[in-house]
């Protein structure tokens, strides 16, 4: 799959292609039954499959105050929207004078003459341009005078088995209730958080718990909590022995919160990665895919009580990991 940051970087001779375009926040199981279908029918006509998205989020650049809690990040939703089959992502960045095009310009400058779209798929609440002043109509009216067919997504493959309808605003939800199992029944997989790994108060290798601090870059925040999950280092940057383990899952139990028993300032998003208590992965991007939520962050009042706890936390999460 290609990905191109501007126009400039489309191939003259990519088209013709099949054009949808939206946030993909998650890319859930929503989005990947409309682009898998997309895809198919692409193939079937002859045509590249080209997914647009925008950077950043258009919300936050409206309203810069009050900006959406995301899902994930680029990184991640380029690697999701991948495995969907597109040929092709371009990442529109996303910009005040970009939100003054008219519908026309846009879908002259963008979909046209720089996607060669012979065809483009838009849900039915589908707006963009000036003032959100193009729809779905406006795109038809325009789709005959600049020669491509536009469908409208049916909404029914996106529908969950419980008759609700897929989508981010369910996933953010269950994350927040830390719901975790069904939330990656909506999204098709856990709910990742990616980072790099940064010094902590290394407290947790005096009571035999080393654990990988993680500086969240991207992902929401669940429920504050214990997880069980598994770390897997993305990049290893440099660092030879976190390379030896790159792209390997390995299991971990995740704290995420305030650590109110050792007073410690701030939110910690940690790891101890099980049985494996010889890691270093200092500087490394990594991501944890949290799996289950097993408890709330407690003040146990000492640092035995604490170390019985985790202890137990670890135990559990074997058995949700399926380790024995």
């Amino acid at each position: 799959m290609h990905v191109w940051n501007s126009l400039e970087e489309v191939p003259a001779d990519l088209g013709p292609t099949t054009v949808t375009l939206g946030n993909f926040d998650g890319v859930h199981r929503g989005h990947q039954a409309v682009l898998t279908r997309m895809v198919e029918d692409a193939e079937a006509r002859g045509h590249r499959a080209v997914a647009m998205t925008f950077e950043p989020h258009p919300k936050a650049v409206h309203d810069p105050e009050h900006p959406p809690l995301l899902i994930m990040g680029l990184d991640d939703k380029l690697t999701f929207l991948e495995e969907t089959g597109l040929d092709g992502i371009i990442v529109v960045p996303y910009t005040l004078d970009f939100a003054q095009q008219t519908p026309q310009q846009f879908v002259r400058t963008w979909l046209v003459d720089g996607l060669g779209a012979a065809r483009v798929v838009v849900g039915r609440d589908t707006k963009f341009g000036r003032g959100n002043a193009g729809d779905v109509d406006t795109l038809r009216a325009l789709g005959q005078t600049m020669g491509f067919d536009v469908e409208v997504i049916d909404d029914a493959c996106a529908i969950s088995e419980s008759g609700r309808r897929w989508s981010s605003t369910w996933v953010r939800e269950l994350l927040e209730d830390g719901k975790l199992d069904e939330a990656a029944e909506v999204l098709g997989r856990p709910h990742r958080l990616r980072g790099v790994v940064v010094d902590g108060d290394k407290l947790g290798r005096t009571i035999g718990f080393p654990t990988a601090n993680l500086d969240v870059r991207a992902g929401m925040i669940p429920r504050h909590g214990v997880y069980a999950g598994w770390l897997t280092v993305l990049d290893a940057r440099g660092n030879d022995k976190a390379d030896l383990v790159a792209g390997v899952a390995l299991p971990t139990a995740v704290s995420l919160g305030f650590n109110y028993t050792v007073g410690s300032e701030g939110l910690r998003v940690e790891g101890f990665v099980i049985d494996r208590d010889d890691l270093n992965l200092y500087g490394a991007e990594v991501a944890f895919d949290l799996v289950r939520w097993r408890r709330p962050m407690l003040d146990f009042g000492s640092l035995e009580a604490l170390t019985d706890a985790l202890g137990s936390d670890v135990e559990w999460c074997r058995d949700v990991l399926q380790l024995d």
